[in-house]
């Protein structure tokens, strides 16, 4: 499975062109219902607005979908979705809404506007890299763990739980080629005696910059 990004986090921007006052909200889904499911509640919680347009994509399924939802056809929801095109986003949901103001924009006004207001939610968002990672398990004494937990930034190997019984059990995420050099280097400093082993693998989200 490759990398590939999404929404690190919920966005929402608000801003005002020429008295029209557009309001962006941008979210992560996993698929096509849960998109359909944002753009209901907005719908309904922006029934008065002038238009509510959006634009979601699932990578899992390839649905994609848009709608200018009144504005001049290719206005609107076509260039929310090449925002994140461009931009290399998958899996998510993007709605515009718009108070018209009563100066109109134009053909040209819109496209730029719901551009401007699709790439300030992603810039609210964030960016997160959907990455194939191992899911370890690895059970050591006490002052093992402290030796060990001091270690693990240099391989960005990422705790996820920890139980602290007769031993320390931990579980750690961290990329395939991370493990590989981990491996060796618990060994040396447990002296061969902590127990660790891959569970499975999971892509999951790692913010970028």
């Amino acid at each position: 499975m490759s990398d590939y990004l999404i929404p690190a986090s919920y966005g929402e921007i608000e801003y005002v062109e020429k008295r029209s006052r557009f309001i962006a909200r941008l979210w992560h889904v996993e698929n096509e219902q849960e998109a359909l499911e944002r753009l209901k509640d907005t719908r309904e919680k922006h029934w008065d607005a002038s238009h509510n347009v959006y634009a979601y994509s699932v990578k899992s399924t390839g649905a994609t979908r848009f709608s200018d939802d009144g504005e001049p056809s290719g206005t609107s929801g076509m260039p929310v979705l090449d925002v994140f095109r461009k931009a290399g986003i998958q899996d998510f949901c993007c709605v515009v809404t718009r108070y018209f103001g009563g100066i109109l924009l134009g053909a040209g006004g819109l496209v730029r506007a719901y551009s401007k207001a699709a790439a300030m939610a992603l810039e609210a968002a964030g960016k997160a890299k959907m990455t194939l990672l191992n899911n370890v398990s690895l059970i050591c004494s006490y002052p093992q763990y402290e030796r060990i937990k001091a270690e693990l930034s240099r391989f960005d190997a990422v705790i996820e739980a920890t139980d602290f019984a007769a031993d320390v059990d931990l579980t750690l995420s961290m990329t395939p080629e991370s493990f590989d050099k981990f491996l060796p280097r618990v060994t040396e400093l447990t002296a061969g005696t902590a127990l660790i082993e891959l569970t499975g693998q999971s892509m999951m989200p790692v913010r970028v910059e």
